[in-house]
């Protein structure tokens, strides 16, 4: 054990020891682990953290181990993309005010950046934030919005100049999702529920105080939120053989009957694949822990896509017509991420989504060929076009 996690262990120890989660309380826990810089170790002191290596926040988790912990599937969006950008891009006061009830999951985020005509190419997005005085006044209108409806803050990009290149004239806001002007609409899917939305703004008033970075350098900031949500998405630690992958061996190891010489061929292939797939995402989060996360996240989102759809139809193949039934169609609104829960039809339909959600594919294998290959970049015939003078 090195220093550093011996003074690590040492702290955590020191702090279970003095806090009693059954005696204070879920929330009243979390705020003190925060507080005593144990929530993201790498995270400055004062916000959180205590400025030690990231490695070391696994040595945090394994002492925590059996508390009260962050409720992942609601919590995702703020965890994995706003935290990181208002870490990079946000003022002293702005991580102060937003990273403490963000990590405890008293407030929640969601990411207002797609829209009807600019969701694979998001630096052609429409809505519009004009100042005026101290305040912007922002219309427009969002799409895919995941968790919408119980955000109480979301990260959002807008344009602020029509009259320079698309890239160029973007800005990066912390949206109020209470304010005056928002409308949030159910989008229901087809698994029968609504975790996404639309996102309606109509003068919607934010103040100066609420932009992160500079005007103009939207897109900058934005990059930083795109890398940090593919790592989320596709570099989640995962054991061995499970999530999906768990659901089908059992399946095939309980149920004799099912099996036949094809699918065993096809799950010892999708075996391998996962296990390569988690070896990646293992050494993709190494190398976040040393910096910053690059495009090779991009690369690691596919993988996670591909591979969750193959078993997830190879799984429906498997129970043939029984994996064909469906639990409930009733509309819900959902208030969590589970792509695993319910049953095998549920997850083959929800399934569609993750080549689509974080990120479409088709734009990721453009990143992976031109930003982790080097291939030459595509003919871009919009580079140096006013966003105003684009065709729509």
């Amino acid at each position: 054990m090195t220093a550093d996690e011996t003074t690590i262990v040492e702290r955590a120890r020191e702090f279970l020891a003095g806090h009693d989660p059954d005696a204070m309380g879920r929330e009243a826990f979390l705020r003190a682990r925060y507080d005593a810089g144990l929530a993201w170790v790498h995270f400055p002191p004062g916000l959180g953290g205590l400025g030690a290596p990231r490695g070391l926040q696994a040595v945090v988790e394994r002492e925590f181990d059996g508390t009260p912990q962050l409720d992942v599937g609601r919590q995702a969006i703020g965890l994995g993309m706003a935290a990181p950008t208002l870490l990079t891009f946000g003022t002293e006061e702005q991580k102060r005010r937003f990273l403490r009830p963000l990590w405890t999951g008293e407030e929640l985020w969601c990411q207002l950046f797609s829209e009807p005509g600019a969701g694979s190419d998001l630096a052609t997005l429409a809505t519009r934030a004009v100042r005026d005085g101290d305040d912007w006044v922002v219309d427009g209108q969002k799409v895919w919005t995941s968790g919408a409806h119980m955000a109480r803050w979301a990260i959002m990009v807008a344009r602020t100049d029509p009259d320079v290149p698309k890239h160029q004239g973007l800005t990066y806001f912390v949206c109020d999702m209470h304010a005056s002007g928002v409308e949030v609409r159910p989008l229901r899917q087809i698994t029968g529920e609504a975790e996404f939305n639309e996102v309606f703004l109509t003068g919607v008033r934010l103040p100066d105080t609420l932009r992160l970075g500079a005007v103009g350098e939207g897109w900058r900031v934005a990059q930083t939120t795109l890398m940090n949500e593919r790592v989320a998405i596709g570099g989640t630690p995962g054991r061995r053989g499970g999530g999906m992958m768990a659901l089908i061996t059992e399946t095939w190891r309980t149920r004799p009957e099912l099996r036949t010489h094809d699918l065993h061929r096809r799950l010892l292939e999708l075996w391998v694949e996962a296990e390569v797939t988690r070896l990646a995402a293992v050494r993709l989060r190494e190398q976040l822990a040393a910096g910053t996360p690059g495009p090779e996240g991009s690369g690691m989102k596919l993988a996670f896509a591909r591979l969750n759809q193959a078993l997830s139809g190879a799984e429906v193949e498997l129970l043939r017509e029984e994996g064909l039934a469906y639990d409930d169609w009733t509309f819900r609104r959902s208030d969590t991420v589970d792509f695993v829960g319910r049953g095998p039809g549920y997850r083959y339909l929800r399934a569609k989504g993750n080549s689509i959600e974080g990120g479409t594919s088709e734009i990721l294998r453009t990143i992976v060929a031109e930003r982790v290959l080097g291939l030459p970049a595509e003919p871009r015939a919009d580079k140096d076009v006013p966003w105003k003078d684009l065709p729509r």
